[in-house]
């Protein structure tokens, strides 16, 4: 018998990445919400859409859906929620 072993660390060196600055208010702002499509999400969403207008007065939020809840967003979707001024992302249940 033969055994195997793995080695389950990384193969590929971790880039280090600078977080972007975070925003002092979300007055007039667009805040995109990225869903994974799952039945609990809209709810949930909506709900935080009306509780961000009504209590922290973003200016637009935008609500884009994944095709596939297990997998990464579509390259479409990244390259849209780069001009927001924040995002949030979900899943529900």
């Amino acid at each position: 018998m033969i055994y195997r072993v793995l080695d389950p660390s990384s193969e590929t060196a971790v880039v280090q990445r600078v977080l972007a600055p975070r925003l002092t208010s979300l007055t007039g702002k667009t805040v995109g919400f990225i869903s994974n499509g799952k039945e609990g999400t809209k709810g949930f969403f909506m709900h935080l859409e009306r509780l961000l207008r009504e209590d922290l007065n973003v200016g637009n939020v935008v609500l884009r859906q994944k095709s596939n809840y297990s997998a990464p967003a579509e390259a479409s979707i990244i390259k849209e929620a780069a001009t927001w001024d924040a995002t949030i992302t979900g899943l529900g249940d």
